[in-house]
């Protein structure tokens, strides 16, 4: 049996497929390209009818990452996902605080899930980060929490939690914020999802890879 085995060519064929499965879109280049990771990362199609970018999503975030802008993830399999040779070509950081000891003691003292004690103790730190949730949708709540009582605006939330409670609900309150997100509607997401996101980010700003 033939088949291809090379790396780069496989995503190559990968990508030429998908283009033809989205058809007629309303997304701008850069969109499209992030769209199109999305579909690569879960095998469905339907993502590049749930897909939603803010206005300023694409500028912002490319100038975030340009500038060396921190990446906060929700869950390690996020950040395992991200190229971590692409975000340090740029001198952006990957962070994962789900396993620190102070984030199990919070959560545990305060009774909130470790992904809401995270971004709880980094407060500050998200200003003008990249922030990529895609597990907890209870972390994006938190992180809307911060930003309307306390002000913190990431430069960019990839918000893509997956599940049955509470996925849809929190993403449909980030599109409604003023946070500058790309999202998913409704209950599909997921880790390699938000981490194919912002790897499409990476390699729109270093297309040589």
């Amino acid at each position: 049996m033939q088949f291809i085995h090379d790396p780069r060519a496989i995503e190559t064929r990968s990508m030429e497929i998908i283009e033809e499965l989205l058809g007629d879109h309303p997304f701008s280049r850069a969109e499209k390209a992030l769209v199109k990771r999305m579909i690569h990362a879960s095998g469905d199609p339907e993502f590049g009818a749930l897909a939603r970018f803010h206005p300023e999503s694409m500028e912002r975030g490319l100038a975030a990452l340009k500038n060396g802008a921190p990446i906060f993830t929700d869950v390690q399999m996020v950040a395992a996902g991200i190229n971590r040779r692409a975000a340090g070509r740029l001198g952006c950081r990957i962070h994962c605080a789900i396993s620190d000891d102070r984030v199990a003691s919070l959560a545990k003292r305060e009774g909130i899930t470790r992904a809401m004690a995270a971004f709880r103790l980094w407060g500050e730190a998200l200003e003008g980060s990249i922030v990529a949730i895609g597990n907890a949708p209870t972390a994006l709540f938190e992180l809307l929490r911060l930003h309307r009582e306390q002000g913190i605006t990431p430069a960019l939330v990839i918000g893509v939690p997956v599940g049955f409670v509470g996925a849809a609900e929190s993403k449909e309150a980030l599109m409604q914020s003023p946070l500058t997100y790309i999202t998913v509607q409704g209950r599909k997401g997921g880790s390699p999802i938000a981490a194919g996101i912002v790897n499409g980010l990476l390699y729109l700003m270093q297309p040589e890879r």
